[in-house]
Parts: structure tokens; sequence; C-alpha cells
């Protein structure tokens, strides 16, 4: 299980923790993906890509992160909206609203991200959730 300092931050042993696990998911359905888990800045603390993950993925995992982090929300709601037509979303140019990534909370306080890249945008928000489920807070 992932753990968290006393001061309720996303240690490096955490974030690692979450990644392998998100990577695990991912693995065990044969898709080959690229993982980021970002602090509350979004700044990053851990980040692999699979060697069968095409080679960009990185920067989409590492955007969804971002995104999800900075944001406290889910990509895939921020997809939602622009689909609806809120397309100010568009104007911060780091963040990209496909599903994917995640914020990680503890209660009710954001205290980071976990985005995933290279395999269908649904396959990469279940490899997200894997990893928010190993923090088991």
């Amino acid at each position: 299980m992932a753990k968290l300092n006393d001061t309720k931050q996303l240690t490096l042993d955490g974030a690692k923790a979450m990644g392998e696990v998100a990577i695990a998911e991912a693995t065990k359905n044969g898709w080959g993906v690229a993982v980021t888990v970002v602090d509350a800045g979004g700044n990053p603390l851990y980040l692999a890509r699979m060697e069968t993950a095409p080679v960009a993925s990185y920067i989409g995992a590492s955007s969804k992160a971002w995104t999800a982090a900075t944001f406290g929300r889910s990509t895939k709601m921020l997809d939602d909206a622009i689909a609806s037509g809120r397309t100010q979303l568009l104007a911060f140019a780091q963040a990209l609203p496909v599903q994917g990534g995640l914020p990680i909370t503890v209660g009710g306080v954001t205290i980071g991200g976990i985005g995933v890249g290279g395999a269908t945008s649904e396959e990469d928000e279940q490899c997200s959730q894997a990893g928010i489920d190993a923090l088991g807070t």
C-alpha cells in the first residue's frame, strides 16, 4: 500500500507504489502505457514508460497527471466540459483534458495527480484508478 508522510503529502515511495500498481494493471491487460505521478503543484515524483508503450505516451501521462492535480478534477470531467462547449479550458497550455488522469485526494484535499497514457482513454483511466486504489486512504 502506498504511503503518505505525516503532513499528508505524497512521498516518493508512495508515488512509486502507485505507479507500479498502474503498470501492473496495464501489464495484466496487455496494454503498453506510461505513468506519471505528481505532487499537488504538478511536479513529477514518478515517471515510467513501458517498452511497449508509444514513445510519446509519457507526454500524455505527464500532462494528464498535471491537469488532474492542478484542477483537482479527473481529466474525463474536463474532457466532457469541453465537449459540451466550455472551450475556455483550452486556454491552459499544459492542460490535457483527455480521460486518463485522476486527482489524488485525502480528506477532500488534492495532494497530487496520476496520469496514464498509451492505451485507450478508458484503459488509461482504469490503470490510474488502480494506482489510486493502491494509496489505500
